[in-house]
């Protein structure tokens, strides 16, 4: 980190969300602990009212770009952090509200509020490295505190973070997991989906959501290919990977070839 302090400055932003990963940073309990004895927590509104200006070391970003105002705040964000990480499905490809992408904004205002001309927003909603350049993205939703302390203490000596780049199918079978699609014949996005989670919803019995997004080359149509068998129709799989990285390459995509097909 850079000289200019005697601990390094640690910022942390949102932008539109839900807040979500900002409270796996506050659940950390006995970690924030010892964060908070390495880096000066120099902004953080979600945890106090303090702020010390200036430059920050590292910027912690929560969030999608959804307004103008936030497409030019970010710029500025990135003006002042040397280091420059985004968090959560939000930031890292849109989130939920990316599903606005593939809908008319303006009708969906006129529908929902009384007096739409005071509502200002954009048609997207995209993620952060659509607007500036990003150092680590973190994914999930919310984020697995873990592997947020395991990225800050890597910037933080200088390594690269060891977050894993394996589906939530190898979670599954860590965890002695019986693959939900084999015993239930229920859909799951574990193949294709990041891992970090745990393998949570499967440890129930319940199919992967992709809540941390598309894994790193994913093969969503050789997935689709098997649910299709399960029984799945064109529109439940355009629906399926339409939910918290609808924005993300591999699962827009995915999506859209469903919702095609189903439409012709």
């Amino acid at each position: 980190m850079t000289g200019r302090h005697k601990r390094p400055r640690l910022a942390v932003w949102k932008f539109a969300s839900c807040d979500g990963c900002q409270l796996s940073l506050l659940d950390c309990e006995d970690e924030i602990l010892a964060l908070a004895e390495a880096v000066d927590i120099a902004y953080f509104p979600e945890a106090t009212r303090s702020e010390i200006s200036g430059h920050y070391d590292i910027s912690l970003v929560e969030g999608s770009i959804t307004t103008a105002h936030d497409a030019v705040r970010i710029q500025e964000v990135r003006r002042r952090s040397t280091k420059l990480i985004v968090i959560g499905a939000c930031a890292t490809s849109g989130g939920i509200q990316a599903l606005r992408n593939f809908s008319d904004v303006k009708e969906y205002t006129r529908i929902v509020y009384a007096r739409p001309d005071y509502i200002e927003t954009l048609a997207t909603s995209t993620p952060i490295s659509d607007h500036v350049r990003v150092d680590f993205e973190l994914r999930g939703c919310p984020i697995n505190k873990h592997q947020l302390v395991e990225v800050l203490g890597a910037f933080l000596v200088g390594r690269r973070p060891a977050t894993p780049a394996h589906s939530v199918c190898v979670e599954c079978k860590l965890k002695g997991n019986a693959c939900v699609m084999v015993a239930h014949d229920a859909p799951c996005l574990g193949p294709v989906t990041h891992a970090g989670c745990g393998a949570l919803c499967p440890s129930y019995n319940r199919g992967c959501y992709g809540c941390f997004g598309p894994k790193e080359t994913p093969n969503a149509p050789a997935l689709s290919a098997k649910l299709s068998e399960l029984g799945m129709d064109q529109r439940a799989l355009a629906r399926l990977y339409s939910t918290f990285n609808a924005n993300a390459d591999a699962f827009r995509q995915e999506s859209e070839r469903h919702d095609q097909d189903g439409q012709g």
